[in-house]
């Protein structure tokens, strides 16, 4: 009798294990991820999203139609439908990439607990206690960083030459709006070119848009008027680059290289790279495993990367530079935001209440500086720098 029974729980446990393994083959092959863009390939932005996923797509060998990427969805209620339908088509993961879609995102994730939303730059999932909902970010201030040692190579270059004296060493930066992340990557930049000349200074000047090309380009050509010898931005379009390569002015970019239109002025481009993140969250959810409600991605996961330098407007030295620094940066005996690098009406910080734990009222709560920097994107993955630092002057903040 016992011989028979363990025969008959032999049969059942085979049975058992043979459902499973055919379960985990079907979910694994019936797995999407949809993927909301707030414009599209036109966008340096969106373009860097876009080709992490399919990079990530060909590397776990999905099929075309496990990926769903739709672009053009502006931070409005458009997101949430559009979430809704890629819920519809069997999603299992919804990721959307722009700041003003998180409140959407958000109420959609409410209603459906079984599926998985990630969202990229925002603020609030580690305060909205929804198991389902994710926030993601890199510390994008490094690479803004390195580039900005680029910037200031070329500035001494510049200076050594007599092409420029030391206090006309000015920088002109197009951002978008005045959000904690435009000021934390436009001061990091800052201070890295500020790490080579100590005189340099920065003009900013805000467009009210992620992507308007015209307003970009038009706020290049008014920063050099204004006497700036070099451009950067965080804006999304090929307006300020452009500008510059008509007028000669060297430019280092984000999101990607521009060298091919502008083979004489551009330096070199910070970016975040997103293919460790949507590997891990596809990997996770295929496992069954829980993806992290806050994650930061680091030079060292490779999510903070730059281009490839162009010899041919940088500096001699740049890439020496740049090395050192990163070398540096994963040490940790670099901090971007050391307190005693900049500081703010004259004087050095000791302490800063950051806007951590977001509210309504964008209400300070959480002291950012200890150990003589300030620790950016550690107490959450979005940036909340938003220092306003000696050296840097804000031609318009109504955005």
């Amino acid at each position: 009798m016992f011989k028979k029974t363990l025969a008959v729980l032999l049969v059942l446990a085979m049975a058992v294990g043979t459902l499973f393994a055919f379960t985990s083959c079907s979910s694994q092959e019936k797995f999407k991820i949809g993927v909301i863009c707030l414009h599209d390939r036109q966008s340096t932005y969106d373009n860097n999203f876009i080709t992490a996923v399919e990079n990530v797509k060909a590397a776990l060998k999905l099929d075309d139609d496990q990926v769903i990427v739709k672009t053009g969805i502006p931070e409005s209620n458009e997101c949430a439908v559009a979430a809704e339908e890629l819920i519809k088509e069997g999603c299992d993961i919804v990721f959307a990439d722009s700041f003003g879609h998180e409140e959407f995102l958000i109420d959609v994730a409410k209603k459906y607990p079984d599926v998985d939303f990630c969202h990229a730059t925002g603020t609030r999932a580690h305060t909205e206690g929804l198991a389902n909902f994710h926030n993601a970010f890199a510390a994008i201030y490094e690479g803004r960083y390195l580039a900005g040692i680029a910037a200031g190579m070329k500035l001494k270059e510049m200076i050594d030459a007599g092409t420029i004296t030391e206090d006309k060493a000015v920088i002109g930066y197009i951002g978008a709006f005045t959000y904690a992340e435009v000021v934390s990557g436009y001061t990091s930049f800052f201070l890295g070119a500020r790490s080579v000349v100590p005189s340099a200074t920065m003009k900013v000047q805000f467009t009210g848009s992620w992507y308007d090309e015209i307003a970009e380009k038009s706020s290049a050509n008014a920063l050099m008027d204004a006497g700036c010898v070099l451009i950067s931005q965080h804006a999304d379009s090929m307006g300020a680059p452009t500008a510059c390569e008509s007028r000669g002015v060297p430019n280092v970019s984000y999101n990607g290289s521009t060298v091919d239109s502008c083979p004489n002025t551009f330096i070199v481009a910070s970016r975040i790279n997103w293919e460790p993140y949507f590997k891990y969250i596809i990997e996770q959810k295929q496992a069954g495993k829980a993806i992290d409600t806050d994650w930061t991605g680091t030079i060292a996961t490779g999510s903070v990367v730059l281009t490839d330098i162009n010899d041919k407007a940088a500096a001699a030295g740049t890439k020496e530079a740049i090395e050192k620094a990163t070398a540096d940066l994963k040490a940790g005996t670099l901090h971007v935001f050391a307190t005693n690098t900049f500081k703010v009406k004259g004087a050095e910080l000791s302490e800063y209440l950051a806007d951590v734990d977001t509210d309504a009222n964008y209400t300070p709560d959480t002291n950012v500086i200890s150990d003589g920097y300030f620790h950016e994107s550690e107490k959450r993955s979005a940036p909340y720098f938003d220092l306003r630092i000696d050296g840097i002057e804000l031609l318009n903040e109504k955005y």
